[in-house]
């Protein structure tokens, strides 16, 4: 059955109520009752700050100021809470059922990445971050176009991208012509004005880079599955032992490993947000404008073409197509039109296919 949908008043209301909490530091026992759990408001102590370390469905796990770490239920009126999301909650003074607080409201985040799904519209994945390292590695095979997709969405939200070609240590598998294409690849990249790094959990090569890179930050890494994020993590970060997977031998593809994103704090400082990770990071939800805005290198084209509807492909006068290869790397084109070319395509990307 279809969820009934609010009323503009009912909306209006809720979020005063959310407002109010945010601003007063106070709450009503309205709501109390969530997920079985139920909460008096004298069950409850006094409103704090905290940051979302994980989510759980109809729960989540707060960090308070002292650094300790409590699950909580969420009030009915928070509509949305991701991983990184600072909120105002309340310990309760008993445990019920192992949840120890309740989630009174979340703070305006300053930066988001969402990401598109066929049955819950644009879904946010991570929150109030400053850094999306993007990673990419020699096996499964190298593919600039999944890293040009993440390029497209970083862009939209603001946050510095970084690119990271994991595995290195994996070199000597591919011949000298294939090492060539790839270096070449990201060279473009460098060129345009992107960080690229290298490392490798096997020889530890640039993780101790890696780990400058990700110090003063709030960081995610995106990527497809089997790239690497969770071994590069525990590189980061030895004392987690995240479990992870070897690179499936039948089908060359990644192995899920990690499956509910989770924040995680560095002893020189920086935090890091390990997230499920994803072969193919959909942009249907984007306008061709948004896409063009995505390929930063284009701004100086922007406007330029003769009509304002240009589809940038074989539309005349059109100002990416004279500026391609003299201005503009062919291959960034080629990438630039294969993405236009699939906004159509509603993919299922809210499921992650072993």
């Amino acid at each position: 059955m279809a969820k009934k949908k609010l009323t503009k008043g009912q909306q209006r209301r809720i979020k005063a109520n959310h407002d109010k909490k945010l601003h007063a530091k106070v709450s009503s026992n309205t709501d109390a009752k969530v997920s079985k759990v139920q909460w008096q408001d004298n069950d409850l102590g006094v409103a704090q700050q905290g940051k979302v370390i994980s989510r759980f469905g109809q729960h989540a796990d707060v960090e308070s100021d002292d650094g300790s770490i409590y699950r909580c239920n969420l009030r009915r009126s928070i509509s949305s809470l991701v991983c990184g999301d600072k909120v105002l909650w309340r310990l309760g003074k008993a445990t019920q059922h192992s949840i120890r607080g309740i989630i009174e409201a979340v703070h305006e985040r300053d930066s988001v990445l969402s990401r598109p799904d066929v049955y819950d519209g644009i879904k946010p994945i991570a929150a109030n971050i400053s850094q999306i390292l993007i990673v990419s590695s020699i096996l499964p095979a190298f593919n600039s176009d999944i890293i040009d997709r993440y390029l497209v969405a970083a862009e939209q939200t603001g946050i510095t991208p970084v690119i990271i070609l994991n595995k290195t240590d994996l070199l000597n598998q591919l011949n000298q012509t294939e090492q060539d294409a790839m270096e070449a690849q990201l060279q473009i990249y460098r060129d345009i004005g992107y960080q690229v790094l290298y490392g490798s959990s096997q020889t530890n090569q640039g993780i101790e880079v890696i780990k400058a890179q990700l110090s003063q930050h709030t960081s995610i890494f995106v990527g497809q599955s089997g790239v690497g994020k969770s071994t590069l993590v525990n590189a980061l970060m030895p004392e987690l032992g995240l479990v992870t997977k070897e690179v499936s031998q039948n089908s060359g593809l990644g192995q899920h490993t990690t499956t509910v994103a989770r924040l995680y704090h560095f002893d020189d400082g920086g935090d890091l947000i390990d997230s499920p990770g994803i072969r193919e990071f959909g942009l249907w939800h984007l306008t061709p404008e948004q896409v063009f805005n995505g390929f930063k290198e284009f701004a100086q084209f922007q406007g330029l073409c003769k009509f304002r509807d240009c589809k940038h492909t074989c539309d005349p006068g059109c100002a990416l197509t004279a500026a391609n290869e003299q201005q503009i790397h062919p291959k960034r084109f080629a990438s630039f039109q294969r993405i236009i070319a699939s906004l159509g395509e509603n993919k299922l990307t809210s499921r992650f296919n072993d």
